[in-house]
């Protein structure tokens, strides 16, 4: 069901921090989310931020960092989608949805080939992500092959291409 309040979905901004980390440690009932956003912002290695903003309050966030392709591949521009998080209140009204949408468009204007996601796979699918081992990828995590799944922003991006995705460290520090 869609929220009746509007949305905005606008890039973080100075002093958005403390409500990106509520919602995060909300969401996700513990703070480990809000940490990897925390030390990536910290560390400089944040590509896009962008919040869900509801009369005036931060009720969503995503995130999307560098990853690498391995073997080695200089050319692969990919980013990792993660975390996304919206206000347990809130859940299940769009605004996710919204996040994703917003922030799948500004991969593609930033020169964003590839997003890959360690996620659900009844949401994610609904915006072009499939298995990444349908592109002969592999997350470097032991996740279950339904849920790492990869979108080209570029049709064809990944033909020729196979690999492990690696995450930034930020992401081991947990």
């Amino acid at each position: 069901m869609p929220t009746t309040t509007p949305i905005i979905v606008r890039p973080e901004r100075p002093g958005d921090e403390a409500a990106i980390a509520r919602v995060n440690d909300e969401a996700f009932g513990q703070a480990d989310e809000s940490r990897i956003v925390a030390a990536v912002r910290r560390n400089g290695h944040a590509a896009i931020s962008l919040v869900a903003v509801s009369a005036g309050a931060i009720v969503g966030h995503i995130l999307f960092t560098p990853v690498s392709l391995e073997p080695g591949d200089a050319t692969f521009q990919g980013l990792g989608l993660g975390p996304m998080a919206v206000a347990p209140t809130l859940q299940r009204r769009g605004i996710g949805s919204e996040l994703v949408t917003a922030g799948l468009v500004e991969c593609a204007k930033a020169g964003c080939d590839v997003v890959v996601v360690v996620g659900h796979p009844e949401f994610y699918p609904r915006f072009g992500f499939r298995r990444g081992s349908a592109y002969d990828l592999r997350c470097e995590f032991d996740v279950p092959d339904e849920v790492f799944m990869a979108a080209e922003l570029r049709p064809g991006a990944l033909a020729g291409r196979r690999g492990v995705v690696r995450y930034l460290s930020e992401f081991s520090q947990t």
